[in-house]
């Protein structure tokens, strides 16, 4: 993945998120203290209760099917915790509340289509790799915008705290106004209202959204390469190591794939 995010953009970036947009409404910045009151969720036992926390605006990761969530990591979650002996329960927040949640100790980990980055990696540990994924960039059919060089100095709409958001930031330096949305398919909406003149986000979600909405298309070179792994809170090796054990055993029966091939098929 490329590591071009800059402390000085993701401080700025941080400062302007404090505030949960859904399902938990009081989180702080990713630096917040640990939590070690009785509500602290990090310890573990089989045949407990396994709190994962994720933003269900995401398909084909997670999303709404009704009033379940479903989705790759909403089903890869589930296989952990039947691997751990223990119930799966899944809170929808707003994505930048994620690590928020995972830090003060209210959810055991983060499942998100969340990518590995050294800015995330000083607030949570993060499990092995279970998907490969990029960033993309969606345009209207007759948009002369061509690929990633050609984002400076227009209107970019991401998904407010996503990799998206944080490295698309990084060319308001080169006058490009970022526009930032609660949901991913809210910025693809203002898309194609002509709000804004293109949008960064994941590959997978982008690929549905665009088969949702008349009139966009996907480039072709991605705007960055990355991959998703599950966030832990900080330390908590006894969680992550249980985490991994069970990742490596749904890779090596085949459990992982079928997920996946469930939500993605082979193009």
């Amino acid at each position: 993945m490329k590591k071009k995010v800059l402390a000085l953009t993701l401080a700025a970036l941080m400062a302007a998120s404090l505030t949960a947009c859904g399902g938990s409404s009081n989180s702080n910045a990713t630096e917040a203290p640990a939590d070690t009151t009785a509500a602290d969720k990090t310890e573990v036992a089989e045949g407990g209760k396994l709190v994962m926390v994720t933003n269900a605006e995401f398909p084909p990761y997670e999303f709404h099917d009704g009033d379940k969530i479903v989705g790759i990591d909403a089903e890869i979650a589930q296989a952990i915790a039947d691997e751990l002996g223990m119930e799966l329960e899944i809170e929808d927040i707003a994505f930048d509340s994620i690590i928020p949640e995972i830090v003060s100790g209210k959810a055991h980990m983060g499942l998100a289509g969340m990518t590995v980055t050294d800015e995330r990696k000083q607030n949570v540990d993060f499990s092995d790799t279970y998907a490969a994924a990029s960033q993309k960039i969606i345009v209207k059919e007759d948009s002369e915008i061509a690929g990633p060089d050609d984002l400076e100095g227009i209107i970019v709409g991401v998904q407010l705290g996503t990799t998206g958001d944080l490295y698309v930031s990084d060319l308001e330096e080169q006058n490009t106004t970022v526009e930032r949305y609660s949901k991913g398919f809210e910025a693809v909406q203002a898309l194609s209202q002509g709000k804004v003149d293109a949008v960064v986000i994941d590959g997978e979600p982008a690929k549905t959204f665009v088969s949702q909405t008349a009139g966009l298309k996907i480039l072709e070179e991605s705007f960055t390469d990355e991959e998703y792994a599950i966030a832990v809170k900080k330390g908590n090796t006894e969680l992550l190591d249980k985490i991994n054990a069970a990742l490596k055993t749904l890779k090596e029966n085949g459990t992982l794939d079928e997920i996946v091939a469930k939500y993605i098929t082979a193009e």
